[in-house]
């Protein structure tokens, strides 16, 4: 079926289909690892500094931390904090930008529609506060950041390419934006992304079309809060990493109830916890998939 226009998929080096034969990926990050373990939500310094240390106990390497409460809710010394633990950690920290839908003054994002809208911002006010947060950001520490709206990536990645914004900062893309297909991450890839992170229950054969279309890193959620599905897909890791390599194996967030609230110390323990199962899992069924080691920060496009 549909013969033609998938030959002209194939043509314009596109997946064809999902790839329901699951092929392995070869590609990996710079460093030689084919995932890295992510630790989103991670929304107070208290929770970073006890994430951090119950891995180090767990004897795991948490390669990434991402921050998802708004970074223009913290005070300069508690972003500075954050700045401090991962650096002391060897973690990579992400910081998410700010305001977005929900804390803009509009009405519709609370609406039975606001679904459709996601985080995306409103105006080109709230584009210019988004820039200026990632200004704010730097300014401070932070290098990497989380973008929930395509017109602000595509500014931001404009920006850096013309030096108005640091050339050294990189750009992850939110799972909020719904983006699910590889023609949407071809288009983020195009647009600046550093790193992409599709919606959240993806079968492995429509993740391995992902592969298919950039060599961009992909950010795969492992498991889940109740607030967007609860679920927990520890023995599909494996897998995930096998056909998405390179991929950060997004993971901690079954712990709490939803994504953007703010977490505690006793919830970055059990976020380490969980990330503990997720590399249990991937190293007993695929130990030749090695996770890249702590103090790994490279995001560019990975070598084949």
């Amino acid at each position: 079926m549909f013969e033609e226009t998938r030959e002209y998929l194939m043509k314009i080096g596109m997946p064809q289909g999902d790839a329901y034969d699951m092929p392995s990926s070869s590609l990996r990050f710079a460093d030689g690892g084919a995932f890295r373990i992510e630790v989103p939500t991670v929304n107070s310094a208290e929770a970073v500094a006890a994430l951090l240390e119950t891995a180090a106990k767990n004897g795991i390497t948490i390669n990434r931390v991402t921050e998802t409460y708004g970074m223009f809710r913290h005070t300069r010394a508690e972003i500075k904090e954050f700045c401090r633990l991962c650096n002391e950690h060897g973690a990579e920290l992400l910081m998410s930008t700010g305001p977005r839908a929900t804390y803009d003054t509009g009405a519709t994002v609370l609406s039975p529609q606001g679904v459709r809208i996601s985080y995306r911002l409103r105006g080109m006010d709230q584009i210019l506060r988004a820039i200026e947060d990632v200004k704010r950001g730097y300014d401070l520490g932070v290098r990497g950041f989380l973008i929930y709206d395509e017109g602000m990536l595509w500014l931001a990645g404009q920006m850096r390419r013309d030096g108005a914004l640091p050339k050294d900062i990189i750009f992850k893309t939110s799972a909020h934006l719904g983006q699910c297909n590889p023609c949407s991450f071809k288009l983020l890839e195009s647009l600046g992304a550093d790193s992409i992170n599709p919606v959240r229950d993806l079968q492995i054969p429509m993740i391995a079309a992902l592969r298919q279309a950039v060599k961009t890193p992909l950010d795969i959620h492992t498991d889940n809060p109740p607030g967007s599905g609860g679920f927990i897909r520890v023995y599909e890791a494996p897998e995930i990493v096998r056909v998405a390599a390179p991929v950060h194996c997004k993971t901690g967030n079954s712990v709490v109830s939803g994504h953007g609230e703010m977490t505690s110390a006793a919830d970055g323990k059990r976020m380490a916890d969980q990330a503990a199962i997720v590399v249990e899992m991937v190293t007993k069924y695929y130990p030749e998939l090695k996770q890249s080691p702590k103090g790994s920060s490279d995001l560019h496009l990975p070598v084949v």
